[in-house]
């Protein structure tokens, strides 16, 4: 009988070819299933994720990638590809597996919203709502812990060298979950990370950037591994001021920290910086992902290329 490490290792063998040229293809991924456990008032529950292991013996490090949020509950039902192929390729250039979860409460109509930041805005920009941020993130972290436990128990992945990737509120939920100093992770990278911004309404402020900045504080205090931190100058979700107070609320708990204000995303919302500016995140990405000690980017790799992705 075929293990499903081997079934994986052979579908991977299949559409990824050993070498550079492996970011230029399309990858499909294995779906499997991963066990959330229950989080304070929320029960435990079953998330999906796409997986992407490369070609060869393994094992491999592990990329653990968290999606974004989309603001309507109809587009978060229609999330069924969480991560860019674009950037599967950049990942898998580099040697990694790569963990995409579909976290609770997306991919499926009418699931509990378990991420709902309970803020609003009104026609004229004003902020109001409950601001339950901080029981947002902790839901989000959550999943995102959930995928890191599992990826370590499969016989593909070296459990002791993971990193974390998120973009928006993916973003947020990684510096979470990273918060917690899970075995095995050895780093992070937060694109764009935040929550309660209205682009329309408020163009360039977050309704949540006072309450996360107390979020980020707490996260600070517990992260002791590498991570980065990317915004682009045109971020039309939070803007510029929002980025750096958070950061520099992180930073005050000591963690090795980095914080990159990249210039504005050519004719775009800057809050795409992942999907739009690879020529302006993968200048710092490369250093740091050598840094961790996984060598220079591989000759031929680029970066990503677009592919539509949620909020």
């Amino acid at each position: 009988m075929i293990g499903r490490w081997e079934a994986v290792a052979g579908l991977a063998a299949a559409v990824v070819p050993a070498g550079p040229a492996a970011a230029a293809e399309r990858p499909e991924p294995a779906s499997v299933e991963i066990e959330v456990p229950a989080i304070g008032d929320l029960p435990a529950t079953m998330m999906s994720a796409e997986l992407f292991v490369p070609a060869g013996a393994g094992p491999f490090p592990v990329v653990i990638y968290s999606h974004g949020r989309a603001s309507k509950p109809e587009d978060r039902a229609r999330l069924k590809q969480p991560i860019p192929r674009g950037h599967v390729g950049y990942w898998m250039g580099k040697g990694f597996a790569v963990v995409a979860p579909i976290r609770p409460g997306y991919g499926v109509a009418g699931a509990v919203d378990r991420e709902r930041s309970g803020t609003k805005v009104s026609a004229d920009g004003s902020c109001g709502g409950e601001q339950r941020l901080a029981a947002a993130s902790a839901a989000a972290g959550g999943a995102v812990r959930a995928a890191i436990d599992w990826s370590r128990r499969q016989p593909w992945a070296m459990k002791d060298r993971i990193v974390l990737v998120g973009t928006s509120a993916g973003g947020l939920a990684t510096v979470v979950a990273a918060a917690e100093r899970p075995a095995g992770v050895i780093g992070f990278v937060d694109f764009s990370g935040g929550a309660a911004g209205y682009p329309k309404e408020r163009p360039g402020a977050s309704c949540g950037e006072a309450a996360l900045i107390e979020v980020f504080r707490r996260a600070g205090r517990g992260v002791r591994v590498p991570n980065l931190w990317l915004y682009a100058e045109n971020d039309q979700y939070w803007g510029q001021q929002a980025p750096r107070a958070w950061h520099a609320a992180f930073a005050a708990g000591g963690s090795p920290t980095q914080f990159v204000m990249t210039a504005p995303v050519p004719g775009e919302d800057g809050h795409h910086l992942m999907l739009r500016g690879g020529r302006l995140w993968s200048a710092h990405v490369d250093p740091f992902v050598t840094g961790l000690g996984f060598g220079p980017k591989p000759v031929g790799v680029g970066p990503p290329v677009s592919s539509p992705e949620p909020e």
